[in-house]
């Protein structure tokens, strides 16, 4: 096991320790304070514990690694994720899995505004609530949501699949509420035993895409 202590050494040692020829496949990060940009672009199968609060872009573009986070993340923790695992044991702030392609993503508290924006095949699960505009854009994937959502959930979305337990403030253009299924219940069970949440998916509501905005139609031209 390799630790690095952020105390004494800096964020860019750090990664490109992360980046180089590696022995060691455990990590541990000492001291994070807040400090931004840790553990991004790490593509190895290694295991990353950051034993406190992270700033924004942590594990950004993850890919292979397993990334624990013992705290409270910023703004874009996991963005443009690839594959691998990120695990938040605190909470998130905005922007949480933005455009991230696979991979999971679990936030064990909240995460707050545009969670999942744009993304485009990650798995995320949130413990928690979200904030507004979350999964605005968002092209593939799926979101669980164990707690409630905030205004203009699924603004504009693609085929994204969102799961929902608590209330939703609203909806955004062209997401609606949909049948759940018992092929959809199914996917959902996988995702919480994945991210370790004891939940019912019964419990839970489905929403995804009406796919109205596919395509130019003449007679909605004024709502463009």
């Amino acid at each position: 096991m390799k630790t690095i202590d952020l105390s004494s050494a800096s964020v860019r040692e750090l990664n490109q320790s992360l980046h180089g020829e590696m022995q060691d496949r455990e990590w541990v990060v000492t001291h994070p304070d807040g400090k931004h940009n840790l553990a991004v672009g790490v593509n190895q199968a290694v295991s990353i514990d950051i034993q406190g609060h992270a700033g924004y872009y942590c594990a950004g573009m993850n890919q292979k690694a397993s990334v624990t986070v013992h705290g409270n993340v910023g703004v874009g923790v996991a963005e443009n994720m690839m594959s691998g695992s990120v695990r938040v044991k605190g909470s998130a702030s905005q922007a949480a899995g933005a455009t991230a392609h696979g991979g999971l993503l679990v936030i064990e508290g909240d995460a707050g505004a545009r969670c999942g924006i744009s993304m485009k095949g990650v798995d995320i699960v949130v413990g928690g609530s979200i904030g507004h505009m979350s999964c605005f854009m968002a092209q593939a994937g799926r979101l669980v949501v164990c707690g409630d959502a905030g205004d203009a959930l699924g603004d504009s979305l693609y085929e994204t699949r969102i799961y929902v337990k608590g209330t939703v403030k609203s909806l955004g253009s062209d997401c609606i509420e949909k049948e759940m299924r018992a092929e959809h219940l199914e996917e959902l069970q996988e995702l919480l035993n994945r991210a370790g949440f004891n939940e019912d998916p019964a419990s839970f509501k489905r929403y995804g895409s009406a796919r109205q905005l596919y395509n130019f139609k003449v007679d909605n031209a004024s709502a463009y």
